[in-house]
Order: structure tokens, then sequence, then C-alpha cells
């Protein structure tokens, strides 16, 4: 589904990606995961167009986007919800949901609402309530349902579990889990909770300053001395 080979991003005269390549398919869950200020969330937002890529491809469900403008991107089936949930906190849930369907056709909405509270019961029950006055699980949540709002085939997840409580990372990855195998859609996921992230994952990816340095099953990553020792705690 997600094609990316030699793909170079530059903020100004840093680079920030240097040569990454790798794969999503159809179904997946992958995981990538890495040290702060790795390149991580730089690859996501250079998926969706932003910073755009300074040479290399990225192939969307064999369609050339390495050139295309985010609105583009996001009307061909990719959706991300951002590192820091980024909701607005003046809106409602209601009004942060219905910003994230802006790129389909109306007569989706009801459906589609309905399905992102079935997936968050919370936000049901908020639905009136300002972005900024909910928890930090709650923005979150809003923040995915957001994203699914514009109802995407491949959902790019930046850091979901930042700066939440153990059991709300917990439901939260209960929650990507289901989107996946549930609502059929494709995951790419970007952690540093190293352990949730390749546990759920079928595939994942190391990145270390711009660059993939190792990748295999979630399975074989956990199990990976190396991995273990640099993002597991010394594998406790």
């Amino acid at each position: 589904m997600l094609e990316i080979s030699g793909l170079e991003t530059f903020y100004g005269n840093i680079q920030a990606l240097k040569g990454v390549s790798m794969s999503v398919a159809e179904g997946e869950i992958v995981s990538l995961i890495g040290a702060n200020g790795a390149g991580k969330s730089t690859l996501l937002m250079s998926i969706c167009g932003n910073p755009r890529a300074r040479s290399g491809r990225i192939v969307f469900d064999g369609q050339d986007i390495t050139g295309l403008d985010t609105h583009q991107i996001v009307r061909m089936g990719i959706a991300q919800s951002p590192e820091g949930r980024r909701v607005f906190p003046r809106m409602s849930v209601i009004e942060n949901l219905q910003l994230g369907a802006v790129t389909t056709d109306p007569k989706y909405f009801a459906q589609d609402l309905e399905r992102v509270f079935d997936l968050f019961p919370r936000l049901k029950e908020r639905r009136n309530q300002r972005g900024g006055t909910l928890s930090g699980g709650e923005q979150q949540m809003l923040a995915i349902g957001r994203a699914l709002m514009s109802r995407p085939r491949l959902l790019l997840l930046d850091e979901p579990s930042l700066g939440l409580a153990p059991l709300v990372v917990k439901q939260i990855f209960s929650i990507i889990r289901e989107i996946n195998t549930s609502e059929k859609i494709t995951i790419f996921l970007v952690e540093q909770n190293a352990f949730h992230a390749l546990k759920l994952a079928h595939r994942g990816y190391v990145m270390a300053t711009g660059q993939i340095v190792t990748s295999g099953t979630g399975q074989a990553l956990l199990a990976d001395p190396e991995v273990r020792r640099a993002y597991l705690e010394g594998g406790h």
C-alpha cells in the first residue's frame, strides 16, 4: 500500500531523513520506533507533504504522491493523528470531528460519527464539551476520531501514548488494534513506547539519526538484544 524509497527531507540545511526506505502492506500495523530526534515524526509529515521531500519517492496504492499537496493526499485516503494531539481547544468535540470530515461526502457524516462514537463512547458523552477541557486521554481519542472521519485507508499515528497514564495507554493501544481488525484500516504507528508499539505491530522498523537501522516482525524486534538494550530499558 505504501512504498517509500530513498527519501531525503531537510529543514533548511539540516538533513532530517537520509535515504529512508520502507513499506507498509495493506492490512498491516507497522510500528516505527527510535529515540527523540531520530526523524520519526518528520517521516510521517513528509508522507503528508509537509515538509516536502527533497529526493526519493513516496508511492501510495501505486501512485507517486511525493509532489502532491496535503489536501490531495488526504483525499486519496491517508489521514494523520499528529504528535501532541492538536485538537482545536475552543471547539466542541462535534466541531472537531466535523473538521475531520471536510474532505468526505456529507452523506457519510452521520454514519461515520456513529462509528467514531462506537469506538470512543467517552467522546459521545463529551460531544458538546470543548476540546481544550478534555483530559489527555480524551484528547487523544478525539485526535484519532477526527482522523477517522476522513474515511482513511491508511492511518498515521504519531506518539498516541505521549503523556498518558499507563491504564489509558493500554486502552488507546487496544482501540488501535480494533481499528485495524474491525475497521480494516492499515496503520503506520510512530511510538517511543517501544514495548507497546512492537507488541501491537505485525512488522516494525527502528530509526536512528534519520536512517532505518533495522527491521523485522514485531516479535523478532522485541527479542532482538540490541533493540532491547537500546529501547526496552535493558530488556525489563
